[in-house]
This record gives structure tokens, sequence and C-alpha cells, in this order.
């Protein structure tokens, strides 16, 4: 096997790892809830607690490579990643739970930037787009297969396998880490010049609307698809058929990734965003017409919603590097990683305090958050009708530019 086979083996299996704690652990929380008496909002740090040690660390990985090298610096992380799941799954209060989650955070926050920097270095140009379709499969079947798995083995065994479960993944990580990843040589004395983040960036306008989008559609994805657990379950929906609904909305996405990919080029990222966001809203706001009787509509429902969240993301992240240097593009990865993990967080808790104050027992309550929710992926619709998208049709297709001026 080449060695960039390796490094981008080693890349996707952390990858994997983060979706995984982000995807499973949600199937689990009625049963946390019920053996650790917490509260809505509570479990809401669950999620919240891993993604804020995910976002805490980001800014010191370029620092940290620099230091201790990227080899020591992906191993460390993987066993400290592994010693938090552990005592995650031993924890017996709601306090101790969270706690431990964002030591997991922090263990596994520099696996996606640090990996993904290696892996990009060590493949070829040509090859890239492979690399990035091995990304975009490994981004649709985790969270697909994640919580219908989840779901099983809650109801199998318990919610503490959902997480002890991480470490098989994880040590196999780690011993393909330690037997393939080459030492990378760290002069003595080697200092990381200039800020942890270069802010300049966000003067790029694209970088700025495709932040937005990512903050108001996936983060608020992420936010209903927590209370959408908590409102099947008390509609009577079993644990494993309400994980099984992330696989119509991977469907939805991998339509989503292929039409995108061709319409970036064609159309530009406005009608994509436009569309997309159009599509999560219907989808959130039909989440509040259905009943345990129904089949379709809930399908229905999560497939529109993975088809417009991923109209949306595919093309803010595409949009969002057109105009950076390579040379800046550790540091634009590392805005653009934080303000993914914050769009998670900000998504889970703005609508996990709004159904805790309206009461997380009332149907009622369930369907104002998601109407709400559906309003919120509306709000960037104003700056991208405002975007000019002349410049990035003159990047991506260059004989636009010429024509027009022709």
């Amino acid at each position: 096997m080449a060695y960039r086979s390796k490094v981008a083996l080693v890349y996707l299996l952390g990858f994997a790892l983060d979706l995984l704690n982000m995807f499973s652990a949600s199937i689990a929380y009625p049963d946390i809830a019920r053996e650790l008496q917490a509260s809505v909002s509570e479990l809401a740090w669950i999620s919240n607690a891993y993604m804020l040690g995910l976002t805490l660390i980001i800014p010191l990985s370029v620092w940290l490579a620099a230091k201790v090298g990227e080899r020591r610096l992906i191993l460390g992380s993987l066993a400290l990643f592994g010693l938090a799941s552990s005592l995650v799954a031993g924890a017996n209060s709601i306090e101790a739970l969270i706690g431990w989650r964002l030591l997991q955070g922090l263990g596994g926050g520099l696996l996606i930037p640090v990996g993904q920097a290696m892996a990009f270095r060590h493949c070829p140009v040509p090859l890239r787009s492979r690399l990035t379709a091995w990304v975009l499969s490994v981004a649709l079947l985790v969270p697909a297969l994640s919580p219908a798995a989840g779901g099983w083995i809650v109801e199998t065994l318990s919610w503490r396998w959902v997480f002890l479960l991480n470490l098989p993944l994880t040590l196999l990580t780690l011993l393909l880490a330690a037997l393939w990843l080459q030492a990378d040589g760290v002069p003595d004395g080697k200092q990381q010049r200039g800020p942890l983040l270069d802010l300049q960036l966000l003067k790029s306008p694209s970088l700025r609307l495709a932040m937005g989008v990512y903050l108001f559609v996936p983060g608020v994805f992420i936010g209903t698809s927590l209370i959408a657990v908590l409102y099947l379950h008390l509609l009577g929906f079993a644990t494993t058929r309400i994980g099984a609904l992330m696989l119509p909305w991977a469907l939805g996405s991998a339509v989503a990734i292929v039409l995108g990919k061709r319409g970036f080029n064609r159309f530009g990222p406005r009608p994509l965003l436009i569309a997309g966001m159009l599509m999560q809203s219907l989808g959130i706001a039909s989440l509040v017409l259905i009943d345990q009787s129904q089949v379709w509509l809930p399908i229905a429902a999560y497939a529109l919603m993975g088809l417009g969240g991923s109209f949306c993301s595919s093309s803010a992240q595409t949009l969002a590097f057109l105009e950076v240097h390579p040379q800046r593009m550790n540091h634009a990865s590392a805005l653009w990683n934080i303000n993914r993990q914050l769009s998670f967080c900000l998504g889970t808790a703005v609508l996990s305090a709004l159904l805790g104050a309206l009461g997380a027992d009332s149907l009622r309550a369930f369907e104002l958050c998601f109407l709400v929710a559906a309003v919120l992926t509306l709000l960037p619709l104003i700056a991208v009708l405002r975007f000019n998208a002349a410049q990035v049709q003159a990047l991506v297709r260059p004989s636009t530019l010429k024509e027009t001026t022709a």
C-alpha cells in the first residue's frame, strides 16, 4: 500500500470516530435521561461539551503540530480519546458524563485538522478528487448507519455500550497510526510565528457567507435531530425505528452531493443554497405533522432535510476556500472547523433551551421548536440574495469571464 493511502486511511478512521460520537450518542439520550435523571438542557450538553472540546483545541492544532510533530500529536490524541470514551461509559452522574465528554472532545479535536492536512499534503493533486470522494462517503455512511446501530445497542445492551464500542475502532486507528505514520522531525526551538488564527481571512465575502450558511443550516439540523429523537420517543416510536430515519437522510444527502458537484460550477452557489434552505426548512416544518401510525411522512421529512442540508453544506464548503491563498489554507481550515463545531453547539443549545423553557413533556412545545428551527434555517437567505457571485463564476469557470469581457 502506498504511503499516501496509509495516511488517508488513518485520517478517514479518525474522521469516522468524530462522526460516530456526534450521531450515535443522541439516540441514547432517552435512556441516559431516565437512568441519570437528566433534564433536556443537560442532555444537550452531552453533545455541546464534546463539540466545545473540539472547538477549543482546533486553534492550537498548527502550533502543537509544529511543537511535537504530527505523528506524536495523532497518537496522543487517539490515546486520550480512547481513555475519555471509557470514562464516559462508566459515568454515574450526568455531571461526570458531561465532563468526560469535554475531555473526549479535546482528545478528538486534533484528529480532523491534523489528519486532513497530512492526507491532502501527501496526495497528488490529480488524485485529490478521489480522496474527497472517500471523505464524503464516510460523511454519509457513518451518520446514516450509526444511529440505527446505536438504537439496536441501546435496546439490546445499554446506552453505555454506545460509548464503549468506540474503543475497538480507536485502538485499531491508534495501531495503524503507530505502524504506518512516519516520524516527522521537529527541529529544536521551532516556533510558530504569527497569530494562532488569521482573522484577516474573514474579509473574504465567500468565506463569510459560507460560514454563515453553515451556522444556520447544518447547525440547526443538529439541534433539530436532537429534539426530534425526544419527540419521536414521546410519540411512541421504537429506538431502532428512530435511528433508521437517518438512512433516508443519507440518501437525500448523497443525491444533493452528486447534483451539487455538477451544479456549483454551472449555476454558481446561489440557486443551490436557496433551494437547500427551502428544502430543509420544509422538512423540519413537516415534523409537526408526524404521528406514530405514519410511515412515509417521517421518511420524507428526513430525506428533505438531508437533500436541503447537503445542498447547503457541500456548496458552502466549496465556496469557503475559493479565494484563499494556498499558504493560508491551514488557517482557513482552522477557522472553518471552529465555525463548524460552533454551529453544532449553538443549534443544539438554542433549540434545547427553547424546549426546556416551553416544557419537554408537551407535544406542542416540540412543534413550536420545529417551527422556530424551520425559520432559523431561512435566515441566511438575505445574505445569499445579496451575494455577488460573479467572482465565484470567474474562479470556477474562467471562460465565463472571457465571454463577458469579449
